[in-house]
């Protein structure tokens, strides 16, 4: 999936040309070659296209939508629904060229312009073997995903119109540099740091704007003396599962190509989620006595997203142990460390997504397997990997939080970010959208 994969692969194919072509043809074969387009590769990139927009609407629509209390919930649905929106016309506009384009002097930190409105986009470009048209898109999905994720922290009290600035400022500001860093031949790509599908780029990065919005609004009304449980976990299971069929486009579309990386992908993305699915059910059991639905469709999500940075490096048993260090580890998180903080992140953005983004990327540094996805981990003898997955933690971290705070403060200052007391207390579905749920 990403550019500077691709492009080190096709690099790979050309010296295996050269050095098997013969003597009078070494010359041809040692130049560059001239991409092809794989009608395999570009069908299966097509799938995982429509499975990773599929992830948002519906599956996180329904899966925060039921999260919510029934006054919140069309409030809650519709911040999925129109980041969706909202995205695809940023990344046309500006998000694709900063990602993907060419930063010249300064292409370690921010991609160039010049493929802003997709300008230099034709049905006939491609990047390596699949359609540029069907990479970009692709692409896409994955900033639509990423500040809809956020939108989970500010559930039931944040303005819908000051919502859609913020996010639209964030995916300029922070998604898309980030994902140039990661992806687009910026620096942490460069220094080594693996993260195959997106722990990093996508959930560290949505976990920790989550933690800082929610710190900055407060909590909401009644937060730690009214009931806040879930008004319909029918449509939360609904949309965990939606998102556990996505995500095989999410990770094994990442390989770019329908080939041995892909089925891998798939196969140690199952594992990790139903070992962590289980983990967070029997911790959750342990602990209060019984295990509920929502426990074990949050163990889910832990476990998918702790696996989207290790997909293409790491083996079954590396996934399994990935898996269960998720599903306790994020229990842990959303239930006791919250609670001993005491920040409202409404819908555990941070506690599952940040949190277990950044055990991902860890434990993709320990059990990254050579033969797998050409780079070792310290359990074959490359104790410095984990280090370099700390190091693009941290960037990753600090960047998104500054940022986060910077744009939140600025939007505040025109805007004002949270409804009043009295919209927050009877409900925003009907305060500002007209519309109730019966």
């Amino acid at each position: 999936m990403k550019l500077d994969r691709l492009l080190r692969r096709a690099g790979g194919v050309a010296i295996a040309t050269a050095l098997t072509a013969p003597p009078a043809l070494a010359q041809d074969a040692a130049a560059p070659m001239t991409p092809t387009l794989d009608t395999g590769d570009t069908a299966w990139m097509l799938t995982s296209t429509v499975l990773v927009l599929m992830m948002t609407i519906p599956g996180l629509a329904l899966f925060y939508g039921g999260m919510v209390r029934k006054k919140n919930v069309l409030a809650t649905v519709m911040q999925s629904f129109a980041a969706t929106c909202l995205m695809t016309v940023l990344w046309m506009l500006i998000g694709y060229s900063i990602a993907f384009g060419n930063g010249g002097s300064f292409n370690a930190y921010v991609g160039g312009l010049e493929k802003m409105l997709l300008a230099s986009l034709s049905k006939d470009s491609l990047t390596e073997t699949i359609p540029e048209s069907v990479f970009m898109t692709f692409q896409m999905t994955f900033a639509i995903i990423t500040p809809a994720l956020i939108c989970g922290a500010v559930a039931d009290r944040m303005k819908f119109s000051s919502l859609l600035v913020f996010l639209a400022a964030w995916s300029i500001l922070v998604y898309a540099p980030i994902c140039h860093w990661v992806w687009g031949g910026g620096f942490l790509g460069s220094d080594g740091v693996l993260d195959f599908a997106g722990g990093t780029v996508v959930h560290i990065n949505s976990g920790v704007a989550g933690l800082i919005c929610a710190i900055v609004l407060g909590r909401r009304q009644g937060y730690g003396s009214e009931n806040m449980a879930p008004h319909n976990l029918v449509l939360t299971i609904t949309g965990a599962s939606l998102l556990w069929v996505g995500w095989f486009g999410f990770n094994a579309g990442s390989a770019a190509a329908a080939n041995a990386t892909a089925g891998m992908a798939m196969a140690v993305t199952q594992i990790a989620t139903a070992a962590a699915a289980l983990a967070w059910m029997f911790s959750e059991w342990i602990v209060h006595r019984k295990p509920s639905v929502l426990g074990i469709a949050s163990g889910a999500v832990a476990g998918l997203v702790a696996i989207t940075p290790a997909a293409g490096f790491v083996a079954p048993m590396g996934a399994l142990v990935i898996g269960i260090a998720a599903g306790v580890i994020c229990f842990l998180a959303a239930t006791t460390v919250k609670r001993a903080l005491g920040y409202d992140d409404s819908l555990d953005v941070f506690g599952i997504h940040g949190v277990g983004g950044i055990v991902g990327a860890i434990l993709t540094g320990v059990f990254a397997v050579e033969a797998i996805g050409g780079t070792p981990g310290l359990l074959e003898g490359n104790a410095a990997q984990v280090p370099v997955q700390i190091y693009g933690i941290i960037a990753t971290v600090a960047w998104c939080a500054l940022a986060t705070f910077v744009i939140l403060a600025v939007v505040n200052v025109l805007m004002g970010l949270r409804v009043d007391k009295a919209t927050e207390i009877e409900g925003l579905d009907i305060n500002l959208h007209g519309e109730v749920v019966h």
